[in-house]
């Protein structure tokens, strides 16, 4: 979900903010048409620029 948020969104985050995303969507799944969920990402992906989640290739 972080490179999701990456290349579709332009959202620079780290892992944790994309489990946070992806539990904000399962939840309005449950929810249903109507509902408003709301999160927060509140980290960057500064730290995994030397990891594999954000080499060229994968995002």
């Amino acid at each position: 979900m972080a490179r999701r948020l990456a290349r579709q969104e332009g959202l620079f985050a780290g892992t944790s903010s994309g489990a946070n995303v992806v539990a904000a969507l399962h939840t309005a799944e449950r929810m249903g048409p109507g509902s408003t969920i709301v999160t927060i990402l509140c980290d960057s992906g500064l730290r995994y620029l030397s990891t594999e989640l954000y080499r060229p290739e994968k995002i």
